[in-house]
C-alpha cells in the first residue's frame, strides 16, 4: 500500500513541479522585459545626453528640452520600425 501512495504522491508532485517551473518561466520572461527596457533607456540616454548637452547646469534650456524629447521620440520610433520589421521576417520565414 505505501508503494501505491509513494506513486500518487510523486504524480501530484511532478504536476506541481511543472506549474512552478511554468510560472518560474513566466517570471523570468517578466524580468527580461524589464531588463530590455531599462537598457534600453540607458541607451537612449546615453545617445541622447551625448548629442544634445552641450553643458550640464541646474535645469534644462528650451533648446536642450526640445532636443532631447526629439532624440528620445525618433529612437523610440526607430526601434519599433527595427522591431516591427524583424516581426514581418520572422513572420515570413515561419509560413
Amino acid at each position: 500500500m505505501d508503494d501505491l501512495n509513494s506513486g500518487v504522491d510523486f504524480a501530484s508532485a511532478s504536476g506541481l513541479e511543472k506549474a512552478e517551473a511554468a510560472e518560474l518561466q513566466r517570471m523570468l520572461a517578466v524580468e527580461q522585459q524589464k531588463a530590455q527596457f531599462q537598457a534600453q533607456v540607458h541607451n537612449f540616454t546615453d545617445v541622447c545626453w551625448d548629442k544634445c548637452v552641450d553643458r550640464p547646469g541646474s535645469k534644462l534650456d528650451s533648446r536642450t528640452e526640445t532636443c532631447l524629447v526629439n532624440c528620445v521620440e525618433r529612437f523610440i520610433d526607430t526601434t519599433l520600425a527595427i522591431t516591427s520589421r524583424f516581426s514581418q521576417m520572422v513572420q515570413k520565414g515561419a509560413h
